[in-house]
């Protein structure tokens, strides 16, 4: 089960295992068919049906369920329906988010906390942390019920860069921090169930909306580097060179799954990069990018 799963690392995580031939249940609020009382904070085209038909495309099976992972109960009816259907969840991934917007453009990042809008930074908190820990609540115990779970918390930075790094706001940077130390602490109490929980995260993610920010599609991302190249749009820093798609820590994420040896991974807090060169795969183009080596 992917949480999360309509755009963005969810939806790469998604189709990534759906090339491993998984059945994938993929949830979020942004859904073609579903009830128009679940909205999510984007007007964005995706849906979490979209998803669901990419990984069935790639091999898998797709299943789209509607949830907001911030009401208790939908999440309840959910595990409720997993276990009916298929009994037991062998991955978890954890890839709620849903505050982009919130967190704002660079012109609004070190803003201090006693100027932030206080109920913006409470609702990045409950996007980011909440939705995490009440998914968890209610689908751990499909996970547990046989040895060899794994459960994987998807979050920006390692827990090594971001001790050092101020990332954006305080309520960013906590929630951040939070979602590594969630997959530690779960991993304390996963561990003599025989199961695993780590932290991963991706590098300089090609998510939908950050093409849409330089005006360019995966297919062409490369002319976001060239000053002009795209009419209205403002060139991406070089950085962007180093960028990667959502299906690069998706494969990231299969690999683990299908590793009988990863519970040597419990507890820590890892990149698709550094996944990358341990299990040997590439991004779609064939590349292998680690954009965390840029960062300083």
């Amino acid at each position: 089960m992917v949480a999360g799963a309509t755009r963005g690392a969810g939806r790469g995580i998604a189709a990534a295992l759906g090339e491993a031939g998984a059945t994938v249940i993929c949830t979020g609020r942004s859904s073609r068919a579903g009830s128009d009382d679940i909205r999510s904070d984007y007007d964005r085209p995706e849906t979490i049906e979209e998803t669901a038909e990419m990984v069935t495309s790639l091999g898998g099976t797709g299943v789209a369920y509607q949830v907001d992972h911030l009401e208790s109960d939908q999440v309840a009816r959910l595990a409720g329906r997993i276990r009916d259907d298929y009994g037991h969840v062998d991955v978890l991934v954890n890839d709620i988010w849903g505050a982009e917007v919130l967190k704002g453009g660079p012109a609004e990042w070190n803003t201090p906390i006693w100027r932030h809008d206080l109920e913006v930074g409470l609702r990045i908190l409950r996007l980011g942390v909440e939705t995490h820990l009440i998914t968890s609540h209610h689908l751990l115990p499909l996970l547990i019920d046989r040895p060899g779970g794994l459960l994987v918390e998807v979050t920006d930075g390692t827990t090594a860069f971001n001790a050092k790094e101020y990332r954006i706001s305080v309520y960013y940077d906590l929630a951040k921090v939070a979602v590594n130390r969630l997959a530690f602490s779960q991993g304390h109490e996963l561990e003599p169930h025989g199961a695993t929980a780590l932290a991963v995260t991706p590098g300089w993610l090609r998510s939908e909306m950050m093409l849409a920010l330089f005006g360019v599609t995966e297919d062409n991302w490369h002319d976001a580097l060239e000053p002009g190249a795209v009419e209205g749009f403002s060139a991406a820093p070089p950085g962007f060179a180093a960028s990667e798609s959502p299906r690069y820590v998706g494969r990231g994420i299969a690999a683990l799954a299908a590793d009988p040896a990863r519970a040597r991974w419990n507890q820590q807090s890892v990149s698709s990069a550094d996944l990358a060169r341990e299990y040997g795969f590439t991004d779609v183009d064939g590349s292998r990018p680690d954009s965390w080596a840029n960062f300083h």
